[in-house]
């Protein structure tokens, strides 16, 4: 009897694991236990660990910190906010571009127990009211000047009270739970007080709290509130834990195998976004790797000076970002030092991905992806992918997480047929701030998060990303992506860059549109690209609609927003 239950349960076991992998499922179980540690805690223990490493080079500010000097200087400054009355939980606003102070600041916040949130250096005053209103902001920590911001002015323009008032206890109409000012300069502007300021107000007594706190601040408590990009709505406010960010800076950072040796990452990004915070400082201080800021803000020129004096081993940015660097190494044709270079934000055309290797002459090229609400990457690149897997896929699904895709019904879908990807796991925000409502239509009581991705999984659990639900154009009842348009166009001598989106078309619906960015300022026609693509792509497929642009909309974190595309084909009436 025991013997033949064995054999049936055994069977039965087979039966369902034969069936399950006709599905669109896939469990990537962990190699290793996930860590319950803080943000703080991590920090403090690679501070021991690789003290004296260089943790970030600012280029611009022609500074060097090591991580021992970032946790000084974090503990310091988070016994400052403790001074200033900043309580364990409070909303404190990080408004600034890629400076060393914005990397200390953040450690700072996750020390002290308060929760950072990150704001788009870009963002002008109807945008910073709205995010101070929308989350209750305790304290701001912002720049002083950035390229034509002035941060300051921008907060008087909203709440003109700050000028007379009180740095210690401010008060405005416009946001009444906002208290302190902080400002990154040297200069004293009225009702804030200066960086340098808070980090004097630190003594042994409070520097000295700080650290005796670290352990009444749980892995499970809220450290960041990271805004999403806004691509195509307001942005939304995904709160993580400490041990969302720790954990998938871990194994984002293992997947690009920074856990394998030293490395020195040139990071185009804004810190700001996720593929900052999470991605590039969480995954650098999980795995000792050292920071480059080139500027403070997107600039290819610097991004290669960077790259060449640094010698970066990683380089990380987004499709658009590396378009520029390549053809600036075209130019200058720089001895570089890239061994990897880290692809996000956007699906990577293999054209991108063929001048990465053959252009920037790095010997692997990784993709990850994910999104705001599942911390930052959810697949990435393995160290074993060939060129194959780099250029159609967007990785293997991490460690610690699951992975399914659904049809509009909410079924399950045969493996290696698109539908909707939704993800399970540890990373998953707890929720958006004060959005019960927003949260509960992207997180169901199962738990599965739905990205509004449609993908195709693998059966060994590699995605490929066909685009966005939004993005699907409807042309008489075909259903056509354009990402596989964008990588078709793509290998037209004479386009550099190109968006494809669906327009309004009175009789099928939506019409599908090209917006091209042509190498040296050639001109392409629609007959062009009819040409081009005749008896390459459907004739459905083939843009009816071309418009050559000098560039594209994007957000600050190189996000391309299509949906303004949308508008100015609108506005502008453009005509085959």
């Amino acid at each position: 009897m025991f013997r033949f239950s064995i054999v049936t349960l055994g069977g039965e076991y087979r039966l369902i694991r034969k069936f399950s992998t006709k599905k669109s499922y896939y469990h990537c179980v962990g190699e290793e236990p996930l860590s319950c540690l803080t943000l703080g805690q991590l920090s403090e223990l690679t501070s021991k660990r690789y003290g004296d490493r260089l943790a970030v080079i600012s280029c611009h500010q022609n500074k060097r910190l090591t991580f021992r000097d970032i946790l000084d200087e974090a503990d310091r400054l988070a016994a400052g906010f403790h001074k200033l009355g900043f309580k364990r939980g409070d909303r404190i606003g990080l408004w600034a571009p890629n400076l060393t102070e914005w990397y200390v600041s953040f450690i700072a916040l996750a020390r002290g127990g308060y929760v950072s949130v990150p704001m788009n250096p870009y963002y002008q005053a109807f945008e910073v009211e709205l995010l101070i209103r929308k989350v209750g902001m305790r304290g701001l920590i912002c720049g002083d000047i950035f390229r034509k911001q002035n941060f300051y002015d921008i907060l008087t323009k909203f709440s003109p009270e700050i000028i007379n008032s009180n740095p210690r206890k401010i008060y405005c109409e416009k946001v009444p739970s906002l208290r302190n000012i902080i400002v990154m300069t040297e200069d004293q502007k009225m009702g804030t007080f200066r960086y340098s300021d808070v980090l004097n107000m630190a003594d042994e007594c409070s520097i000295s709290y700080i650290n005796k706190n670290q352990d009444k601040i749980e892995c499970d408590n809220v450290c960041n509130i990271q805004f999403t990009s806004g691509t195509t709505d307001n942005p939304k406010a995904p709160c993580q834990t400490h041990f969302n960010v720790v954990n998938n800076g871990y194994y984002t950072g293992k997947r690009i195998e920074l856990n394998k040796k030293h490395h020195t990452i040139c990071l185009q990004n804004p810190l700001f976004h996720v593929f900052g915070t999470v991605a590039t400082v969480c995954s650098s201080i999980n795995h000792g790797s050292t920071i480059v800021l080139p500027s403070d803000g997107y600039d290819p020129e610097n991004n290669l000076t960077a790259i060449t004096k640094e010698k970066c081993t990683v380089v990380y940015g987004t499709p658009t970002m590396y378009i520029d660097l390549i053809n600036q190494q075209r130019k200058r044709n720089e001895k570089l030092y890239l061994e990897i270079a880290v692809s996000g934000g956007a699906p990577c055309s293999p054209k991108i991905v063929e001048d990465l290797l053959e252009i920037l002459k790095v010997t692997k090229v990784k993709s990850i992806y994910g999104l705001t609400e599942t911390t930052a990457a959810v697949f990435s690149s393995t160290e074993n992918d060939n060129r194959e897997r780099s250029i159609n896929t967007v990785g293997k699904l991490q460690e610690h997480l699951e992975a399914k895709v659904i049809n509009s019904d909410g079924y399950l879908v045969p493996a290696g047929v698109a539908g909707e990807l939704c993800i399970r796991g540890y990373s998953t925000m707890l929720g958006y701030y004060g959005d019960e409502k927003k949260t509960n239509e992207i997180i169901d009581e199962n738990q599965w998060l739905r990205t509004g991705d449609q993908v195709i999984l693998t059966k060994d659990g590699y995605a490929n990303i066909v685009g966005r639900i939004k993005d699907m154009i409807i042309r008489g009842g075909e259903n056509i992506y354009p990402k596989e348009i964008e990588d078709f166009l793509i290998t037209h001598p004479d386009i550099l860059e190109v968006q494809v989106v669906g327009v309004p078309h009175e009789r099928l619906g939506e019409e599908v549109c090209a917006f091209i960015k042509t190498k040296n300022n050639r001109t392409i026609t629609t007959s062009d690209i009819f040409e081009f693509s005749k008896g390459k792509l459907s004739n459905f497929k083939i843009p009816s609609n071309v418009k050559i642009v000098d560039h594209f909309p994007t957000t600050t974190s190189g996000k391309v927003q299509k949906y303004k595309m949308i508008n100015v084909f609108m506005k502008n009436k453009v005509v085959p």
